[in-house]
């Protein structure tokens, strides 16, 4: 099975920072792309960021485009997303997914399952 766990996550104060982290498990994630989406209470799941399976290739959603950062660290077969200056707005459920290498496509193989970010005051 490809499995993909999130952690990281939880309450944060609004200007904070939390750091996720999407591990694979029995399978490498060198060779697909892994994208963070989110879905908050009452809204549709969205993409937040991917980064493709040769790591040079990122991109963010516009609404976090500065705040968060992802990256990839092959040795530890994991991918983060660093998120700082966070907003009320950000909170919601964040899951990692992963697809073939690029992050073109809208189709996702493989789903976490999922991890509360709150932020709140």
């Amino acid at each position: 099975q490809k499995l993909l766990v999130e952690s990281g996550g939880g309450l944060v104060q609004p200007g904070g920072s939390l750091r996720l982290s999407c591990a694979g498990s029995e399978f490498t994630l060198d060779d697909y792309a892994v994208g963070w989406f989110r879905q908050a209470p009452g809204k549709d799941r969205e993409g937040v960021s991917c980064i493709s399976g040769m790591g040079n290739d990122t991109n963010y959603a516009d609404s976090v485009k500065g705040r968060f950062t992802i990256s990839r660290d092959k040795g530890n077969n994991t991918v983060y997303l660093q998120m700082n200056s966070l907003k009320p707005e950000d909170t919601a459920v964040y899951y990692c997914a992963i697809r073939p290498y690029y992050c073109s496509g809208s189709i996702y193989d493989y789903w976490g399952q999922g991890i509360q970010v709150t932020v709140s005051s």
